[in-house]
């Protein structure tokens, strides 16, 4: 497997990696995967949507030994100067900071576009000043909008359904033209529908998995938006983690180019609510008569995803380690413990 190749590679010879929304639920996974190979990371994060806790989290996870490698910056991407301080001798950059909501980015625009568009072009710009050797990025599955063939391919892109669509296909733009008038080398990554450890089951537009979780412990409704029959391709974050390490470290050809990351796999709502429910009952009974309850498809959702891998299989080396169903099996406990430990606090 060429991760484990890459993986010995690095451990023999430590790089120094920037990873942006460090303090968020990718960011901290890419921190956590890059310490226990003994990598320097300095992160950035302004805190908007990540947590110290996350950080915490890895530290006590990787111990004293690794968390010296990792120096923290509290910072945003909105300032160019704290973009090329942050990026001052690194090799690679990851960058995952964002507003990585589709309904928040309906309800305000400009916020988005703020951080995700004019944000991200401070940090190409840093790069580029700085000499990285390359710019990995977060894009989204979010980017192929209304296209209806499945499974999507990287070449066939449709129209944006929503603000955060549009600034994640502007930030492929953006990455293109760095290539083509500076000589940047880059790599965007168009993540589908990630889940794992350290995902925020708080809040109005919280991700699917958790916030069903937890409704699910509390004995609240579980509401499906439709009728149930919406697929995703659903990514456990260790496959995602793979992939940026992967993308910094490819060969040539592979650069200045998009990649699906996701299992090549479709999952209905009603199949993933299944699958969390069998999960619970064993240890929560009351989910024995759980029903979900559906209502009407929200505005600027995708109706059916599912991603084709061949190209992240053929040009990084991609191979995910985890299907949906032992993503879920690894991450439950993380999960009912966060909400555990949530309730305590705010009873």
């Amino acid at each position: 497997m060429k991760f484990e190749q890459i993986k010995s590679e690095l451990i023999a010879a430590p790089k120094s990696w920037v990873v942006t929304g460090v303090a968020g639920f990718i960011g901290s996974n890419l921190l956590e995967a890059l310490l226990r190979l003994n990598q320097k990371v300095t992160g950035l994060d302004n805190l908007a949507t990540g947590h110290t806790s996350n950080l915490s989290q890895v530290q006590t996870t990787v111990g004293p030994k690794l968390w010296k490698n990792f120096t923290w910056i509290e910072g945003d991407i909105r300032s160019a100067a704290t973009c090329a301080d942050a990026l001052k001798g690194a090799d690679y950059v990851l960058h995952q900071a964002a507003i990585g909501s589709v309904p928040r980015s309906i309800a305000d625009p400009k916020e988005t576009n703020d951080s995700n568009v004019t944000g991200f072009l401070n940090m190409l710009w840093a790069a580029r000043e700085s000499g990285i050797k390359r710019f990995v990025f977060a894009s989204s599955s979010s980017v192929y909008g209304d296209v209806a063939a499945l499974p999507q391919v990287e070449d066939n892109i449709g129209h944006g359904l929503s603000p955060y669509a549009v600034s994640k296909h502007i930030n492929e733009l953006y990455a293109g033209v760095f290539a083509r008038c500076y000589g940047t080398q880059s790599i965007g990554l168009r993540y589908f529908n990630v889940f794992g450890p350290r995902q925020d089951p708080n809040g109005a537009y919280a991700a699917v998995i958790p916030k069903w979780i937890a409704a699910m412990l509390q004995n609240n409704p579980v509401y499906i938006n439709g009728d149930g029959s919406t697929s995703r391709d659903f990514c456990y974050v260790a496959n995602v983690a793979q992939a940026n390490i992967l993308a910094a470290t490819a060969t040539a050809e592979a650069v200045n180019n998009f990649y699906n990351i996701a299992l090549g796999g479709e999952t209905t709502l009603l199949q993933l609510w299944q699958m969390l429910r069998e999960r619970l009952l064993p240890r929560h009974p009351h989910l024995r008569e759980a029903k979900p309850v559906f209502r009407p498809f929200q505005p600027g959702d995708v109706r059916y995803s599912r991603a084709d891998i061949g190209k992240a299989r053929r040009l990084l080396g991609y191979e995910p380690t985890h299907r949906i169903e032992n993503g879920l099996d690894e991450a439950l406990d993380w999960y009912v413990t966060m909400h555990l430990k949530q309730k305590v606090t705010h009873s």
